[in-house]
């Protein structure tokens, strides 16, 4: 989005309702706006308040930042910053890095009877509707046939396992799982990339338009690091344990799959904040395992209780 400097001058003069209605806004939310020193005072006119350019394309670049998620707490700092003769070009252009797509795949389309046809041919309401609260479909506006596929790939494994078996309630119980699990790497990897690389440049509020560049080249650069150590680790993960799994089914004598090897649970992420800030990061995994052990000493301790003053 292209933004021009404010002129002394205006070229269009607006009553506040004209300016709501060119910028999308709400005559509240302007008043609002102005309230909070986002927006500029109007010029009064013997009994009426008139706006003009400045304004809209104000409206215009706080609704901009808006959709790329800053809070306008933040927005006044940015927008303070541009009126001291700092430009929002490298922020804008840091934020539009992030923002953009973390993945070369392209989004595609399905047809309902094409949707029908890839699992089994008989419609299932139950599962399009599971589908679409995951985002694996995203329904077409104007349209009650046809639905959005942000990511084919994931619908093609989708319907590969569905062919081998796989019953579409089980498909997206696993789904959710693995999603929760993906998201706790996610926000771990940006954790520790905003500690050891980023935080140098996002010290300022905001961060100069050096850093901000400089930071956005590094968006660019580590973007996919990310992908390529999931997909190192998975591929070493799944050697492990698949041929772990194939020995005990072929020995029924080995011990039960994964007896002695560390699990991992997802734990809601509100959960994680919460330890972190009661014990510290580096102590959180021994905080959690120690955690469940104790409750697992308590329900025994509570279980041979119990039994004991039945059998009297």
């Amino acid at each position: 989005m292209e933004y021009t400097e404010p002129t002394e001058r205006f070229r269009l003069e607006y009553r506040i309702e004209d300016l709501a209605h060119h910028s999308g806004a709400t005559v509240r939310t302007i008043r609002a706006y102005q309230d909070r020193g986002l927006l500029p005072r109007p010029e009064r006119r013997g009994r009426s308040n008139v706006y003009g350019d400045a304004h809209l394309a104000r409206l215009r670049q706080i609704a901009d930042l808006l959709d790329r998620g800053y809070t306008l707490a933040s927005i006044k700092e940015l927008l303070e910053a541009w009126d001291a003769g700092r430009g929002l070009g490298g922020v804008l252009g840091l934020a539009a890095e992030v923002d953009g797509p973390w993945t070369d795949e392209k989004a595609d389309r399905i047809t309902r009877a094409e949707l029908d046809a890839a699992f089994g041919g008989t419609p299932d309401e139950a599962a399009v509707a599971d589908a679409v609260a995951l985002g694996v479909l995203e329904p077409v506006q104007g349209s009650d046939d046809e639905f959005l596929v942000p990511s084919p790939q994931e619908l093609a494994v989708a319907v590969e396992l569905y062919a081998a078996g796989v019953p579409l309630s089980a498909i997206s119980g696993h789904l959710r799982e693995l999603r929760g699990q993906v998201e706790h790497i996610a926000s771990r990897f940006l954790e520790f990339t905003t500690e050891h690389v980023f935080a140098r440049y996002l010290g300022n509020h905001p961060p100069t338009e050096a850093d901000a560049a400089e930071a956005a080249s590094l968006v660019r650069r580590l973007r996919p690091l990310a992908q390529q150590t999931v997909d190192a680790e998975l591929a070493r993960a799944m050697r492990l344990f698949a041929t772990l799994h194939l020995r005990r089914h072929l020995d029924p004598e080995l011990p039960p799959e994964h007896a002695d090897l560390p699990q991992n649970v997802a734990l809601p992420a509100a959960t994680m904040r919460a330890v972190r800030a009661l014990v510290g990061e580096e102590n959180t995994p021994a905080f959690i395992s120690a955690a469940a052990e104790r409750e697992v000493q308590a329900r025994t301790l509570d279980a041979l209780a119990s039994t004991h003053l039945k059998s009297e």
